[in-house]
């Protein structure tokens, strides 16, 4: 697998499929480029799935550089050396891509959103990551994982679906403790944009996917963003169980929407 060295980090990158378009896929907070591995064999072109900083096999950079303009980068710099025309970005991923087009709001022909979950307003409560943030920190790595895991299932994260209990712990498995505390920590404290009238300034078609009632990825922002953006679409879910019944539908949904047939 490539890896892409920049100014301050070490990115693994995985490239699937050739010819255009090319697009740049950009995961969520302490997953991995795996976690959007599902929409990559469907999808149009060439597929770049690569790691953020401190996640998966990326470097870890020194704390302080774990905000959106750092996460930016890392997203340009991948987009840039393999010529993405593209881009989809989920939760976290979705907020780097956004604070990119606060400066550059012509570099991709074609943006996804799935979750989104920042733009100009920080998160009021972050009680919730900084414990995650802390166990990262003082347990080993496998003790760590273990009760993340446990608390997940407390909070009926994995309720009726023991295979989403799979997968999270698939996106587990190559996590780098020291760099997602730091991501967490400064991630959560930070704004996507600091003004979202910049992105009236996109003029590249948008496909927004949110779902009602998910307090870390809120429907609104699903709703803002799309007032926002001059040529956005919404694919509002009712729900988590809507969601991912309605994965068959989105993969679909996005590989026509990347090849430009929708």
């Amino acid at each position: 697998m490539p890896q892409l060295e920049t100014s301050d980090a070490t990115l693994h990158v995985e490239v699937e499929g050739a010819g255009s378009p090319v697009t740049v896929f950009a995961h969520g907070l302490t997953n991995s480029c795996m976690e959007l591995a599902p929409f990559t064999p469907i999808a149009p072109g060439t597929k770049v799935r690569f790691c953020f900083r401190g996640h998966g096999h990326s470097s870890v950079t020194p704390a302080g550089t774990y905000r959106f303009a750092d996460l930016a980068r890392d997203v340009e710099a991948v987009a840039d050396a393999f010529g993405a025309t593209c881009a989809f970005g989920t939760s976290m991923g979705a907020g780097a891509i956004t604070h990119l087009l606060g400066r550059r709001p012509d570099r991709f022909e074609r943006i996804v959103f799935l979750l989104p979950a920042a733009l100009d307003v920080a998160l009021a409560e972050h009680g919730r990551f900084d414990h995650v943030a802390e166990l990262l920190e003082t347990l080993e790595r496998d003790d760590a994982v273990t009760r993340i895991m446990a608390e997940a299932d407390r909070d009926g994260a994995y309720e009726g679906r023991p295979w989403m209990r799979e997968v999270a712990m698939l996106l587990w498995q190559d996590a780098n403790p020291q760099g997602l505390a730091r991501a967490i920590r400064e991630v959560v404290r930070d704004v996507a944009i600091s003004d979202r009238e910049l992105l009236r300034g996109v003029q590249a078609p948008v496909l927004l996917v949110c779902q009602e009632g998910d307090p870390l990825h809120p429907a609104e922002l699903g709703r803002v963003l799309a007032e926002v953006l001059p040529n956005a679409e919404l694919i509002m879910l009712a729900s988590t169980d809507e969601l991912m019944a309605s994965i068959p539908m989105l993969i679909d949904r996005v590989g026509a929407f990347l090849a430009g047939e929708r």
